[in-house]
């Protein structure tokens, strides 16, 4: 498995597959113009198999943190560690650009995300099912 910033059009088209709906193309490029945003994508072959995206955001009281905004892997790619590793690659990320620490939010029943979340030492909050990386 191979995971890599992906900062072209053309390479986001190709992981497409694995978003809810297909890339448009103005929105594609205003993600990419923008420093803050970031998509990792897990290559397994060649091909994508995963992706994580994550966002910069700031806060007056926070400073900068990381959100995970969305955590997806393509069906035939499940259950081989690649969520994990995109969480893990992000998050290293966050530390890498000087974040103050990461976060994501998920429902109380998402299983898969609950456990990925935790095989990546993330702390996570019951009550309000949030998830978050101290730094």
């Amino acid at each position: 498995m191979d995971i890599r910033r992906v900062t072209s059009f053309d390479a986001v088209l190709a992981a497409g597959h694995l978003f809810d709906g297909p890339p448009r193309e103005d929105a594609t490029r205003a993600f990419l113009a923008d420093d803050r945003h970031h998509l990792l994508v897990a290559y397994v072959d060649g091909a994508p198999a995963g992706f994580a995206s994550g966002v910069e955001t700031i806060h007056p009281d926070k400073g900068v943190e990381m959100f995970l905004y969305e955590l997806g892997v393509d069906d035939a790619f499940q259950r081989r560690g690649i969520g994990t590793a995109l969480v893990g690659a992000l998050v290293e990320l966050a530390r890498e650009r000087g974040c103050t620490g990461a976060w994501t939010g998920t429902e109380k029943d998402n299983a898969a995300a609950l456990a990925t979340y935790r095989k990546s030492d993330a702390e996570l909050d019951f009550d309000t099912v949030a998830v978050s990386w101290g730094f």
